[in-house]
C-alpha cells in the first residue's frame, strides 16, 4: 500500500468515558456541571470507579498471592491515595512528603516502602521511627540507618534496591541497567548485604525496577524473569530469607497514536511461573509488583477552557487558560524526544463534527506552550471545555506551577 493511501495511526478509544449529550461525563456527572461544581478551570478530575475498577480487574488476571503497591508519586494527591489504599495491598513512596501522606491514608505502616536515589537523613529517621520498609540505594545510607538504629534502639527493616545489569526493553523510562543513580549495582550488592549484616539491620529483601511505560508484555516478561533470577543468585549472599521481592511494574497505558493498551495475560502467566518456582527456592518471599502510572493514569482527565480561537497564516488557535505549567507532560516536555499529541477533545462538543486541524495551546509567553499541535478536534470557541485524557499521573505535581506565575488549578476525586 502506498504511504498515501495507508491510515495514518490514532489514538486508542478513551472508552473508559461515556458521553451524553454531547458532554463528557465523569464520575455520573456531566462535565459543564461538573465545571460548576469545582468552581474553576483549569482542574484535573479523577473517577474513583475507575480507580477501583482498574484493581479489580488486575486483580482478577494475576495469579491470586501476588501483592499490589501502589507507587505513589505518580499521583500523590491524598484523596487518590486514600483510595487507593483501600485497594491495594501496599504504598511505595519517594519522599517523606508522601510517607506522611501514606501514613495519614490509614496505609499500613508494614506495608509501605520507601525508594529514591537522595534520602535525607531526617526521611531515614522518619521512616525508621514509621516502622516501613527502606528500599537501600547506596551504602551511605546503610551506614546512616545503622547510625540511626544505635541512636534510637529503633529495629530498621531494609531492602536492597538493586540496579540490574540489564534494563526493561522499550521502555518509556530506563531505572536499571548501565550506570544508574537508583539503586546498587548488582555486582555490588553482595558487599552491600555483608555491610547490613555487619550492622545489624534488619533485611527482608530486593528490590528490582528496570523501566517504566511499556506497552510491550514480552519486554515486561524478559524483565520480570531477568529480575526474579537475580534474585535467586543474590539471596545466596542475603544476611536472612527473602521475604520481600518487588520485581518492580513498568505496566504503561497507551498516550499516543498508534498505542494500545497493554495485554495482560502473558505478563500473569509468567508471574504464576515465577510464584510456582519461588515457593521451592525463596518460600518465605512475599512478592510483590509496583504501578503507578498503570492503576491511576486512565481514571484523570485535565480540562482547561478556551480563551480566545485566532488565525495565524491560514492556521487556527485555540488559546486555553491552562498550558504545560499544569500538564507539563502533555505539553511534550516531560521526557519526549519528538513531541507527539496526548488524545485530546472538547469535552461539551462531543456531538460535533471535527474541524480542520487546529492547535491548543495556554496562555504562557513561551512557544513550548502546546497542549495538542494540529489535531482534529470538535467545532468549538470560546468558552468551550478542552479535556485531555490520560491525566491521572504525572500531571499536577509533575508541572512547574508557578511558571510565570500564573492562577493555580485545583484536583478533584469524583
Amino acid at each position: 500500500m502506498s504511504d498515501t493511501l495507508r491510515e495514518k495511526p490514532t489514538h486508542a478509544p478513551m472508552d473508559q468515558f461515556r458521553t451524553e449529550n454531547g458532554e463528557l461525563v465523569i464520575g455520573n456527572i456531566p462535565l459543564r456541571r461538573l465545571v460548576a461544581r469545582v468552581g474553576q478551570t483549569p482542574f484535573y478530575a479523577y473517577d474513583r470507579a475507575l480507580l477501583t475498577g482498574r484493581v479489580e480487574a488486575l486483580r482478577a488476571q494475576l495469579p491470586p498471592g501476588i501483592k499490589i503497591h501502589y507507587a505513589m508519586k505518580a499521583n500523590p494527591m491524598p484523596a487518590v491515595v486514600d483510595h487507593m489504599a483501600r485497594l491495594v495491598d501496599g504504598i511505595d513512596v519517594a519522599s517523606g512528603n508522601e510517607l506522611r501522606v501514606a501514613l495519614d491514608s490509614g496505609a499500613n505502616p508494614r506495608e509501605i516502602s520507601f525508594a529514591g536515589p537522595g534520602k535525607r537523613r531526617e526521611e531515614l529517621l522518619q521512616a525508621v521511627a514509621a516502622d516501613i520498609l527502606i528500599n537501600i540505594e547506596s551504602f551511605r545510607e546503610i551506614a546512616e540507618l545503622a547510625a540511626i538504629q544505635k541512636e534510637t534502639g529503633w529495629p530498621v527493616r531494609v531492602a536492597v534496591r538493586v540496579n540490574p545489569d540489564f534494563e526493561l526493553k522499550s521502555s518509556g523510562m530506563k531505572m536499571g541497567g548501565g550506570p544508574k543513580p537508583f539503586g546498587i549495582d548488582a555486582e555490588q550488592v553482595p558487599q552491600a548485604l555483608a555491610a547490613i549484616q555487619d550492622s545489624g539491620l534488619a533485611f527482608e529483601g530486593f528490590h528490582l525496577f528496570a523501566g517504566s511505560q511499556n506497552l510491550r508484555p514480552e519486554a515486561i516478561v524478559e524483565a520480570q524473569r531477568k529480575s526474579y533470577e537475580l534474585a535467586l543468585k543474590l539471596a545466596a549472599h542475603a544476611p536472612a530469607p527473602v521475604r520481600f521481592l518487588n520485581l518492580g511494574g513498568g505496566f504503561g497505558i497507551p498516550y499516543f497514536p498508534g498505542e494500545r493498551r497493554l495485554e495482560l495475560a502473558t505478563i500473569a502467566e509468567n508471574l504464576a511461573a515465577i510464584q510456582e518456582d519461588a515457593r521451592t527456592k525463596l518460600p518465605a518471599a512475599e512478592i510483590v509488583i509496583e504501578l503507578g502510572r498503570y492503576l491511576v493514569g486512565e481514571a484523570g482527565i485535565y480540562v482547561c477552557q478556551i480563551l480566545d480561537k485566532k488565525v495565524s497564516r491560514d492556521h487556527c488557535f485555540l488559546v486555553t487558560d491552562g498550558g504545560l505549567n499544569h500538564h507539563l507532560s502533555a505539553s511534550g516536555n516531560f521526557g519526549q524526544v519528538i513531541r507527539k499529541n496526548y488524545p485530546v477533545t472538547i469535552g461539551d462538543r462531543l456531538d460535533r463534527p471535527s474541524s480542520d486541524p487546529v492547535s491548543v495551546v495556554g496562555p504562557l509567553c513561551t512557544p513550548l506552550d502546546i497542549l495538542a499541535e494540529k489535531m482534529a478536534l470538535p467545532d468549538c470557541g470560546p468558552g468551550n471545555l478542552v479535556v485531555i485524557f490520560q491525566s491521572g499521573a504525572y500531571g499536577a505535581t509533575a508541572s512547574p506551577r508557578g511558571f510565570l506565575s500564573q492562577p493555580d488549578l485545583i484536583e478533584v476525586l469524583i
